[in-house]
C-alpha cells in the first residue's frame, strides 16, 4: 500500500515542479522590465533633483544618439540593409521641424511631420533602391544623401537661428524630456516590432532573402517596412536636434558624419541587438565629450583607435561582454 500511495503521489509532484519553474521563468522575464522602468523613472526625476546644465546636456545627447543609432540598427542590423544615407533622413526631420516650427506651426505638429516626411520619402525611393543589393545599395543611399545635402547647401546657404521670442523662453528641461521620451519610445517600438510575426519575417529576409521568399515571406514589403520605421525615428531624432539647437547651418544636419556616427554607435554596442545602440551611445558620447575636453585636436584619432580595439576584441560589440561573463560562470 505504501508503494502504491507513493506512486500515486508522484504525478502531483510534477505539476508543482513545472509551476515553480514557470514562476521562476516569469520572474526572469519581468526583471529586465522592472530595471528599465526604474532607470526611466530615475532619469525622469533627475531634472527635479539637479539644475546642472552640463549633466542634462550630456544625457540629452545620449538620448539623441540612442534614437539615431537604433533607427539605423532597425534597417541595417535587423533587416540587413546597410544604408550610408541615414543622414538624409535625419536632416529631413530637422529641416521640417525648423521650417514649420519657426514658421508658426505648433511644435507637436511639426514634430510629427518631421517623422512622417522622411518616412514618406523612404517609401517613395525604397522600391527602386532595394533593387540594388549589398554594396550597391549602400553606395546608392550615400549618393542620394549627398545629392540632398548639396541641394540644401545651395538652396539654404544662410544660418538657421531661433527668433528672439523663442530664445527668450528657451529651456533645456523640455528638450531633455523630449529626448528621454523619444529614446524610450524607439526602444519599445523596436522591441515589439521584432517580437512580432512580421518582425520575424524581416529577420528571415536578413538571413537569406531567397530562402525567405521560397517559404512565402515577401522580401520587398518587409524591407520597406524596416526602412519606413527607421526613417520615421531618424526624422524624429532630427526634429529633437532642431528643437535643441539655437543655430546651425541647414546643410550641417545632412552631413555624412551623422550616418557614420550611427554606424559607429551600433557596431560598438552590438549590431542587430536591442541594447547595443544604448551601450554604444553611452560609450560614444561619454568618451567623445571627455576626449574633446582633454585632447582637443587628437580626440578623433584616439576615438578611432578605441573603436578598432573594441571591434577586434569584441566582434559582437559591448553586448558581447555580458555573453562572455555568462559563459565563464557556466563553466564554473
Amino acid at each position: 500500500m505504501e508503494q502504491v500511495s507513493s506512486q500515486l503521489d508522484q504525478p502531483t509532484a510534477q505539476p508543482r515542479t513545472f509551476l515553480s519553474a514557470g514562476r521562476r521563468l516569469s520572474r526572469a522575464r519581468l526583471l529586465p522590465w522592472i530595471v528599465v522602468t526604474l532607470i526611466v523613472m530615475v532619469m525622469a526625476l533627475l531634472p527635479q533633483v539637479t539644475t546642472r546644465s552640463d549633466v542634462l546636456n550630456l544625457l540629452y545627447l545620449i538620448f539623441l544618439y540612442i534614437v539615431l543609432g537604433q533607427s539605423w540598427n532597425i534597417l541595417a542590423g535587423y533587416a540587413g540593409q546597410v544604408s550610408l544615407g541615414h543622414a538624409a533622413l535625419f536632416g529631413l526631420g530637422a529641416l521640417a521641424t525648423r521650417t514649420l516650427w519657426v514658421g508658426g506651426v505648433p511644435f507637436p505638429l511639426a514634430f510629427v511631420a518631421s517623422g512622417l516626411a522622411p518616412a514618406l520619402c523612404a517609401l517613395l525611393i525604397g522600391a527602386p533602391t532595394f533593387r540594388l543589393r549589398g554594396a550597391y545599395f549602400s553606395i546608392g543611399t550615400l549618393a542620394i544623401a549627398e545629392v540632398l545635402r548639396i541641394t540644401v547647401a545651395n538652396t539654404l546657404p544662410l544660418i538657421s537661428f531661433l527668433p528672439v521670442e523663442m530664445l527668450a523662453t528657451y529651456d533645456l528641461v523640455p528638450r531633455y524630456y523630449l529626448g528621454l521620451g523619444l529614446a524610450a519610445a524607439t526602444m519599445l517600438v523596436t522591441y515589439l516590432m521584432f517580437r512580432s510575426r512580421f518582425g520575424l519575417g524581416i529577420l528571415a529576409v536578413r538571413e537569406d532573402e531567397d530562402a525567405a521568399q521560397a517559404t512565402g515571406v515577401r522580401a520587398l514589403p518587409h524591407k520597406l517596412a524596416a526602412l519606413v520605421v527607421s526613417s520615421f525615428f531618424a526624422g524624429l531624432a532630427g526634429s529633437a536636434y532642431a528643437f535643441y539647437q539655437v543655430s546651425y547651418y541647414p546643410s550641417a544636419v545632412f552631413h555624412p558624419g551623422w550616418t557614420f556616427d550611427a554606424l559607429l554607435i551600433t557596431f560598438v554596442g552590438g549590431v542587430g541587438t536591442l541594447i547595443g545602440p544604448v551601450l554604444g551611445a553611452i560609450f560614444f558620447i561619454v568618451v567623445r565629450e571627455r576626449l574633446a575636453v582633454t585632447l582637443v585636436s587628437l580626440h578623433p584619432i584616439i576615438f578611432g583607435v578605441l573603436f578598432i580595439l573594441i571591434v577586434l576584441v569584441f566582434p559582437g560589440g559591448l553586448v558581447d561582454i555580458w555573453g562572455r561573463v555568462k559563459r565563464v560562470f557556466r563553466k564554473r
